[in-house]
């Protein structure tokens, strides 16, 4: 297929058809596969690899543990192979268990991210069949309907009304019009009508078109790769990136300290070497990516069973930490089906005409489905047999109109619909009840006054008018003038039952809704009181209009309702959200949402949205309604506290016996433990904060949204990981002056110390509660009190000769008792001062 002109749209359809080694009728299952084969998944970028060798390469690749590697190697060389291969051992299984994890999670994201994949329609062999995006393959021919995503370069075949939304390519604001035909070679990309882009979607109508080009040989895939663009950093990314630079800096400099002093003490080289990297694998937050995957990942799944599919896990921390919510009304605070409450003329009385109108212009639309078309159409059958449609010009959010163009009986009649006061902008007439017509300004003030009256009860109202197009057969957006106003078309969509409570639980979360509709403030206001917004703050698209930056986002802080918006005032309401430092999710499933999900914290859709707005979002919701939200965003913050939870051990008990150990070594004429020896500690203790994932979560901590606090985290380390050591070096000075203890006896002990009170510190860290009021999940406490018996048991078994530890005397188990109990109770003392001055401090 190299002979494929690259001025594809010059040529003609079948020319490049033929070039493509394809026809009409699309490929066949075989030759796609081949061809998959050859260009490769249909996806911008280089998908992140998920192979288990990847996984557990990924286990392995931090600098220290490389190094690590690396003087083992020498070890095992130069010095004592048998000290050398325990350390490969330990490694190997630290990798191994992380790598068992991740590869858990993964395959688990992976199943859920198929359940909400989007698929693109394509003729294979003739049959119309559905395939995920990155399937798709030049060649293909492709079916598209209003909200789909174009899923490559494609050359139109043949297309009915299509409108397309190219501004993520050109920048267009308006969607523009396209047609089979060849254009000039030399036309610039936006003067293309028979192409059509990757990137772009398709506002109303159909097509059919033959896929060009793919992945990064597209425009937009061009463009991409030139500009190199990477996903912003979302709030739970910079601090997950703060804290790690953290710990990192502290490892750093205590592995050089420790490695200077060993040396400057006349240590062997290759011994202080190991010690200080072994040191500094214990300090470094090596498990936290995986500890971070593992329980976002669970969080995932448990998200899943509450209807609600996460897309990109790191968004299930913003989920629970975001304290704004913007939504639209319609699916969730109504039900989301609209009712016809009544068709009337423009004095108020039921009018046949109106509704008959209506429903031929809902019959004939080719544009995105939408609930009051659906309502129409599903009204008692009429027979529209005697009307031929000619033409039509598709609804879009900037006229908030439809027209249809029909022939019946002769005459060709425009007839559209669509918000009353841009009907109104159209209208020169008014139709009476008796079928004379008025001038529109006779009348204007008592449609207004009926507009109000059915505004202020929660009605939605539309208008319906007509023209006569005399011999007209095509009609354009120029066309809509002169019109004859009907009547009005008066719909209902009431709240959902019990959304109140739901409003009213998320404001207990610390969320607050806010609503942002295209409908008239009348209407919108009306449905904030039925559903428990008392005295709601209004802001009007007309409104924003005349604002700066600077005081929208003073006012939309305290507005509840954003009526009359149009679809890019969306996004800047999100903007101005954002600026004034809120965590803003953005909750949509329309053509006109996907600059607003984009733009959020948060973008959440459902699953019965439109492609791009799908495709948009970073949480997809398989019911759409609050309460499925509000289920969500109490599962994220769960995840959320759970993984501070081992930020907290990580910063308490770990940090805390490896700055003991660096101190020890300093002062001891022997090493206070041996490098396999810490790493045996630390492969022990990271086994509990595997299971972290699964912990309960006290209810207070998903009462409000919480963030990354790195101020907070740094004072949490120097208040424990102190403490920690204060205990330590009590276990020192009853080894070294109470017990006598050799050299080897001293490692045994400080490492038995070691294992069980960091063991022990994580049900203390893991509540802000005193630790036997908030319950454990089982599997933390089965496997916290495993490693206990584990490390008590070593010692004594001949595997303990191995690691090099010997028997301890049982008055030393005794004294260890009393100084892990004693550590227990200050770290819970000291747990409850530092809260309530943090609380103060608040």
């Amino acid at each position: 297929m190299k002979g494929i002109p690259a001025q594809f749209w010059s040529v003609k359809v079948d020319d490049v058809l033929r070039a493509l080694q394809a026809d009409a009728a699309g490929l066949s299952q075989e030759e796609a596969a081949r061809r998959q084969d050859i260009f490769g998944p249909n996806t911008l970028g280089e998908r992140r690899r998920t192979d288990s060798l990847t996984l557990l390469w990924g286990q392995f690749k931090s600098p220290i543990i490389l190094l690590l590697i690396f003087a083992a190697v020498m070890a095992f060389f130069l010095h004592d192979r048998m000290d050398a291969l325990i350390i490969f051992i330990i490694l190997l299984a630290s990798g191994l268990l992380g790598f068992w994890q991740e590869r858990g999670s993964t395959r688990a994201m992976e199943k859920l991210l198929a359940i909400v994949q989007v698929r693109a329609a394509v003729l294979r062999g003739g049959q119309e069949v559905e395939i995920p995006l990155e399937e798709v393959v030049p060649g293909d021919v492709v079916i598209l309907n209003a909200g789909d995503i174009i899923p490559g370069d494609c050359l139109i075949l043949h297309s009915k009304d299509l409108f397309i939304d190219e501004a993520s390519l050109t920048g267009e604001t308006y969607p523009v019009e396209k047609a089979a035909g060849v254009t000039a070679a030399e036309a610039p990309l936006a003067e293309r009508p028979n192409v059509l882009y990757m990137g772009t979607h398709v506002v109303s109508g159909t097509a059919q078109a033959a896929v060009v080009r793919t992945g990064r040989g597209t425009e937009f895939g061009q463009v991409s790769g030139r500009l190199k663009v990477r996903p912003p950093e979302n709030e739970f990314e910079r601090g997950v990136r703060r804290f790690g630079y953290l710990l990192m800096e502290l490892t750093f400099i205590m592995l050089f300290g420790i490695f200077a002093a060993n040396v400057f003490l006349r240590r062997p080289l290759l011994d202080s070497f190991l010690f200080a990297l072994a040191l500094a694998v214990g300090v470094t937050p090596q498990l936290l990516p995986m500890i971070i995957s593992v329980n976002l990942s669970h969080g995932a799944k448990c998200m899943a069973r509450q209807k609600v599919i996460v897309k990109r896990l790191a968004s299930i921390e913003n989920f629970g930490s975001m304290d704004v919510l913007c939504s639209d009304k319609t699916g969730t605070l109504t039900e989301g089906v609209v009712h016809i409450h009544s068709a009337l003329d423009v004095e108020g009385n039921p009018s046949d005409k109106v509704m008959l109108y209506a429903f031929i212009n809902a019959y004939y639309e080719t544009g995105f489905l939408n609930p009051i078309d659906e309502a129409l159409r599903n009204q008692p059958v009429k027979d529209v047999s005697a009307f031929t449609k000619l033409d039509e010009v598709p609804y879009d959010f900037v006229r908030k109109r439809l027209s249809i163009l029909v022939s019946h009986g002769g005459q060709n009649l425009m007839i559209s619909k669509g918000a009353l006061a841009n009907v109104l902008d159209v209208c020169s007439w008014a139709e009476l009840a008796g079928g004379g017509r008025s001038e529109l300004a006779q009348v204007r003030k008592k449609i207004e006054e009926q507009f109000e009256a059915f505004g202020r009860k929660g009605y939605r109202v539309l208008g319906v008018a007509w023209r006569d197009m005399g011999s007209a057969t095509r009609i354009g957006k120029d066309s809509e003038s002169d019109l004859t106003l009907a009547g009005f078309l008066v719909l209902h969509d009431p709240p959902k039952q019990g959304v109140g409570e739901v409003v009213a639980g998320l404001r207990r979360l610390g969320v607050r809704l806010k609503v942002i509709t295209g409908d008239h403030a009348l209407v919108a206001a009306s449905l904030a009181g039925q559903v428990g917004m008392a005295s709601p703050r209004l802001i009007t698209g007309t409104e924003m209009r005349r604002m700066s930056d600077e005081a929208l986002m003073r006012r939309a802080v305290t507005a509840d309702i954003f009526a009359g918006i149009e679809p890019n005032q969306k996004e800047r309401i999100i903007r101005a959200l954002m600026k004034a430092g809120h965590v803003v999710g953005f909750l949509g499933d329309g053509i006109n949402d996907a600059a607003a999900l984009h733009a959020s914290d948060v973008g959440i859709s459902v699953d019965s949205a439109v492609d791009v707005a799908k495709e948009s979002a970073d949480i997809v919701l398989l019911e759409k309604g609050l309460d499925v939200l509000a289920a969500g965003v109490r599962e994220g913050r769960r995840t959320f506290a759970n993984t501070l939870k081992y930020v907290f051990m990580a910063t308490s008990a770990n940090f805390g016996n490896m700055f003991s150990m660096a101190g020890a070594s300093l002062f001891l004429p022997f090493l206070p433990m041996l490098p396999k020896q810490i790493l045996l500690t630390n492969l022990l203790t990271d086994l509990p904060e595997m299971t972290i994932s699964t912990d309960s979560v006290d209810p207070e901590t998903v009462d409000r949204p919480r963030r990354w606090d790195i101020r907070f985290i740094r004072k949490f380390m120097m208040v424990f990981g102190p403490l920690s050591s204060v205990f330590d070096y009590l276990t020192f000075g009853v080894l070294l002056w109470l017990l006598r203890a050799s050299d080897a006896v001293f490692r045994t002990g400080w490492f038995l110390e070691s294992v069980v009170s960091a063991s022990l510190i994580v049900l203390v860290v893991r509540t802000r509660r005193t630790f036997y009021r908030s319950r454990p999940g089982r599997y933390l406490v089965m496997t916290t009190f495993m490693i206990i018996a584990v490390a008590i048991a070593l010692p004594f078994s001949p595997l303990g000769k191995i690691f090099g530890f010997v028997a301890l005397p049982a008055r030393f188990l005794v004294w260890m008792a009393a100084i892990v109990a004693a550590y227990i109770i200050s770290a819970e003392v000291a747990k409850k001062i530092f809260y309530r001055k943090v609380s103060i401090r608040r």
